[in-house]
């Protein structure tokens, strides 16, 4: 029998995220996952080159592409409802962990070993990933209110109180660096070498 790893894997692209707020821009965890690895990679390199911390940037690449893969059987949990108490929350917690096995089961077990640290991700990448998830719900509210929607309003407040919680010097560099450039148009950014 074929694994059903990567079909189930590629069905990402049909979960939408932010279900309960009028979004101006569907977006699914397939993409959302795009930008977290990328913001990953990122983190991790401003670490390693920056502040000199033993972190692989390849690693937290790979393991944020993964992070939200449970969601293939749970769907996409709105956060008021994922945070609204403990036991909501532990309980999630466990469906999650309970469906990664079950999609990790999906694989040939010689392909598995390989597969569960990036289900399962170790500091430092573990907490990159975390902030990456937050500063991609962060630019994701960001595009939301350029486009006007005031709706998305509270939830960047609260997600940037998330990410300055971390109190981590890449987070902050990129937080600095990079994240001001979302709030622009195409026609404002810039595009000169530096």
């Amino acid at each position: 029998m074929p694994s059903s790893f990567f079909a189930l894997i590629s069905r990402l692209k049909h979960i939408t995220r932010w279900s309960l707020m009028r979004n101006s821009s569907r977006e699914n965890v397939q993409e959302h996952s795009h930008i977290v690895a990328v913001i990953a990679h990122a983190l991790a390199v401003i670490a390693r080159e920056e502040f000199g911390k033993d972190v692989d940037p390849g690693r937290a690449a790979a393991a944020a592409l993964f992070h939200d893969a449970s969601e293939i059987f749970t769907g996409d949990m709105p956060t008021p409802v994922k945070y609204h108490s403990q036991a909501i929350s532990s309980a999630y917690k466990e469906i999650e962990a309970q469906a990664s096995v079950k999609l990790l089961d999906t694989l040939p077990k010689k392909l598995r070993e390989a597969y569960e640290p990036l289900f399962n991700p170790a500091e430092p990448e573990k907490t990159l990933i975390k902030a990456a998830d937050k500063i991609a719900a962060y630019i994701k509210c960001l595009d939301e209110l350029k486009a006007g929607n005031r709706e998305f309003r509270p939830a960047a407040e609260q997600t940037l109180a998330k990410i300055n919680a971390f109190d981590l010097p890449e987070v902050r560099y990129f937080m600095e660096h990079f994240v001001p450039a979302f709030e622009l148009t195409l026609d404002e950014l810039d595009f000169t070498v530096s």
